[in-house]
């Protein structure tokens, strides 16, 4: 009888093992490191369908409280997921930046190629590696903010994870190349959209911060419809909204080129 009970004991014992194992393999599969959180929040914020357009107005203020708009077109075209990517935006206001565009040839394995035309001059500057973190077009915004920044560049560490979001640190690998010490970004779990990040310096000083006010669900993608920049050591922000937002309306490769630069491709404009 004392045989019998320590034999399913045993075997209740050894039930109760493997189903902990398997509980604990299962659960370290379902964790994400940091490198495949940033991947997946590359991959929402900038890759949302195969192509796409969008309507943006950029209101702009500086330190002392003095106003500026911005309005353009962004169109996108993907050339593949998580890989290379097409951009040009279209300046139509106010009436100085009208005509103005600005071109990327984003690419995973060298730095993306950037170039801005101005018609008053008609010139077309290209945009240096070491200039993409600089004002795009006078607002907070940087160069890098709107096409994106390759996450090959940086190394990641979780630090913290809530029931809503992961928060996660970046550090540069070429620190002398960027003007940031290190950065923590804040992820929506749900959607995997970055909602915050915040800039430090070398001092641990926080001096720059982009923020997500809202988000909506288009064509099945959390979008940002609305986001803003500040400078917390001039003052100063830019708040930037979309509107009419579309994807996968088959823009052809053809138009993203110097040429629509100096003729814009009026048809997939509005």
């Amino acid at each position: 009888m004392l045989k019998s009970t320590m034999k399913g004991l045993g075997t209740a014992l050894m039930g109760a093992l493997t189903l902990f194992s398997a509980t604990t393999l299962n659960a370290r599969a379902d964790t994400l490191s940091a490198d495949q959180i940033i991947d997946k929040a590359n991959l929402a914020a900038f890759y949302a369908g195969e192509d796409g357009r969008s309507q943006a107005r950029m209101k702009i203020l500086d330190g002392q409280g003095r106003e500026q708009i911005r309005q353009f077109t962004i169109l996108r075209r993907t050339k593949e997921v998580a890989g290379d990517q097409q951009m040009l935006v279209f300046f139509s206001r106010p009436s100085d930046v009208r005509g103005t565009v600005f071109r990327v040839e984003k690419k995973v394995a060298s730095d993306d190629d950037r170039w801005l035309y101005l018609p008053g001059l008609d010139l077309l500057r290209r945009i240096s590696a070491g200039d993409k973190r600089t004002s795009f077009v006078g607002s907070h915004f940087f160069y890098e903010d709107v096409s994106g920044r390759n996450p090959r560049e940086d190394n990641f560490t979780l630090v913290e994870e809530t029931p809503e979001q992961y928060v996660i640190d970046g550090v540069p690998k070429a620190p002398g190349s960027v003007e940031f010490a290190r950065y923590r970004v804040w992820i929506d779990k749900a959607t995997f959209l970055p909602v915050k990040t915040e800039y430090q310096d070398g001092q641990g000083n926080v001096y720059r911060r982009i923020s997500v006010a809202k988000v909506e669900t288009i064509g099945g993608h959390p979008t940002v419809t609305r986001s803003m920049v500040e400078d917390l050591r001039g003052g100063g922000s830019t708040l930037m909204e979309f509107r009419g937002v579309e994807y996968d309306i088959g823009l052809p490769e053809s138009i993203f080129s110097e040429r629509s630069m100096r003729t814009p491709p009026t048809q997939y404009l509005r």
